[in-house]
């Protein structure tokens, strides 16, 4: 689920944290980085249980209506294609889901169910809801893109959401975008003859290490890679230059230096799009220059040890 990218985000989110709060215990603050890297395999597991307690509430509802004194012949005989959509169901019925749950104790709903109240609502209300509910197909093909056009279109944007995971947890205001788009690429994949996996947090050991390393690395030498840089910013006042370009710089000459399968590039790009995101809007054209400078200079005085081919 978790893409280099974002885990350079999370690296410069707590190597700022640790700036700000004068901290120089590594081991607890590399724990912190850990914890918020996988906060977001809970963020993953409650958005997507929010998907089927939508449909037990529906459910609940329907029943409820169907027992009431004076049920109209509508509460008797409802329609049931939303509690009946084959692939609510496949999450529903999935171990996988359900055992990461029960393991990570997500009882999100379980103790909030006005939000599961206030989304069914405004899913109810939707034109993509009326149209589905209306019409006489009943294929797993059908309830699939009516599922994936509902939570790109009203789920994920719903803002009673939105205002229920921020303030569940700070943190989780740059994961939201991340989990969203990993669920909606993985709602592609899912076919009706398999049962449904959730995804792991990292996509392999290799991953995982390069947070940590990353992280280690950046601290562990963080006065040598500034000297790397503050010498040729001459006409950039170090003491002016913001504390969120400065890390973003000592991570990319980190990779430059100590990282020799990451590609000269890939490095330079992945930074100048957080710049873009985090930090301030001359940053980008600030830390281009000087790692492009810094770069050639490597390149002339050999110090660049990169493996493989491309990877300047």
């Amino acid at each position: 689920m978790l893409n280099r990218r974002h885990i350079r985000v999370k690296v410069l989110q707590t190597i700022y944290a640790m700036h700000q709060s004068g901290s120089e215990d590594l081991a607890k603050e590399e724990r912190f980085l850990f914890a918020s890297l996988d906060s977001i395999q809970d963020l993953y597991l409650i958005v997507l249980t929010a998907l089927t307690e939508l449909r037990q509430k529906e459910a609940d509802f329907l029943d409820k209506a169907s027992k009431k004194h004076l049920a109209t012949a509508a509460d008797l005989k409802p329609n049931k294609k939303f509690i009946e959509n084959r692939f609510l169901l496949l999450l529903e019925e999935s171990t996988s889901l359900n055992n990461a749950v029960t393991t990570r104790k997500i009882s999100n709903w379980q103790q909030n169910d006005d939000v599961i109240l206030l989304l069914l609502e405004d899913v109810k209300k939707s034109a993509l809801y009326l149209k589905y509910m209306a019409s006489n197909q009943k294929t797993f093909a059908e309830d699939k893109e009516f599922i994936m056009q509902l939570f790109s279109e009203v789920i994920a944007p719903n803002e009673k959401l939105y205002d229920y995971l921020e303030d569940f947890k700070l943190t989780w205001v740059d994961d939201i975008p991340l989990v969203n788009t990993a669920l909606m690429k993985q709602f592609k994949t899912l076919d009706e003859k398999n049962p449904f996996e959730i995804l792991p947090l990292f996509k392999d050991e290799e991953d995982q290490d390069f947070a940590r390393d990353l992280f280690r690395k950046t601290v562990l030498n963080e006065n040598d890679l500034a000297k790397e840089y503050i010498d040729r910013t001459p006409n950039w006042d170090p003491e002016r230059i913001s504390e969120v370009d400065t890390i973003m710089l000592k991570l990319a000459i980190c990779e430059f230096l100590k990282f020799p399968s990451i590609p000269v590039k890939v490095t330079i790009n992945e930074y100048l799009e957080i710049a873009k995101e985090y930090a301030t809007p001359k940053s980008s054209i600030f830390i281009n220059g000087i790692l492009d400078n810094l770069v050639k200079e490597f390149q002339k005085t050999d110090k660049l040890k990169k493996t493989g081919r491309g990877l300047m």
